[in-house]
């Protein structure tokens, strides 16, 4: 049996929808998907590209969280709103993931939680054994 452990965010949505910002089970991490909410609980303000940016924040801040680093990173899901937005989320993500190279999909969708959300993510990482 393993030792599942979680970590919390600041969405407002985790407790009232009973999820975790993520879930450590063994050597995987898995991440929600993660929107652009500020600390307050506010959504970020911005382009697309600062959005993605605090969403990959809040991912990574996760993931340490439960003992992992970017560089165990192995897959991404970009669902963004709007195809003109694809070229600056997916050079926010090259900023951060051009070295690791994870596995990643974007896809676009009709709408997100919030009309003011243009982006949400979700990662999974795979941390080696110590």
């Amino acid at each position: 049996m393993t030792d599942r452990r979680r970590s919390s965010g600041t969405s407002p949505y985790e407790e009232a929808f009973g999820f975790a910002r993520a879930v450590r089970d063994g050597d995987r991490i898995f991440v929600s998907g993660t929107a652009p909410v500020e600390a307050d609980g506010s959504s970020t303000p911005g382009d697309a590209a600062a959005q993605a940016r605090r969403c990959f924040a809040i991912i990574l801040a996760a993931i340490a969280d439960l003992g992992g680093k970017p560089e165990d990173v192995v897959r991404t899901r970009m669902y963004i709103t709007d195809p003109a937005d694809a070229d600056m989320i997916g050079e926010v993500h090259g900023e951060i993931f051009s070295a690791i190279r994870p596995a990643a999909t974007m896809v676009v969708v009709k709408a997100l939680l919030r009309d003011e959300w243009r982006v949400e993510i979700e990662a999974d990482a795979l941390v080696p054994h110590a």
